[in-house]
């Protein structure tokens, strides 16, 4: 299945970052049991990290594509915690998107599908998952968007 994730994302022209390095004391993923928890992963883009608040300096557009972002982030994760083995993911249970918006911004549900329809993608049916996706005034370094990861893994 690894490879055939790696491939998936390659057909849209997609290729996993490295995985990046936590920037608190935290660990960027933990096994518990039969599951992989990812800690919030941020948006980076040609190495830039993606910053502002939708609907005030960055748009709807924008926003998706850096949840899309996390969403490549989040699989590298993924992958660094299992060994380099993306076989052992069975199905995504959760995302937890967090999007940088003005309070009249309301879509954050529209910004949360650019990780959510990734996820689909690279994983087919196993990547259709619950979701949350809420509006909050400030994330670290000024991210536009941060998601966390809940996956079931054999």
């Amino acid at each position: 299945m690894s490879d055939t994730i790696e491939a998936k994302l390659a057909d849209l022209g997609l290729t996993l970052p490295t995985p990046a390095a936590p920037v608190a004391t935290y660990a960027p993923a933990v096994i518990a049991g039969n599951l992989l928890h990812i800690s919030g992963q941020l948006p980076f883009d040609d190495g830039a990290l993606m910053t502002g608040r939708v609907g005030e300096d960055r748009d709807l557009d924008y926003a998706a594509h850096a949840a899309q972002r996390c969403a490549l982030m989040l699989i590298a994760q993924m992958k660094a915690a299992l060994g380099d083995d993306l076989s052992r993911v069975v199905r995504i249970v959760k995302l937890g998107v967090f999007v940088n918006s003005a309070g009249s911004f309301t879509d954050q549900a529209k910004v949360a599908n650019g990780a959510s329809e990734l996820m689909i993608a690279a994983f087919g049916d196993a990547g259709r998952h619950a979701r949350s996706a809420v509006g909050v005034p400030v994330l670290p370094l000024g991210a536009v968007v941060e998601i966390d990861a809940i996956v079931q893994i054999g």
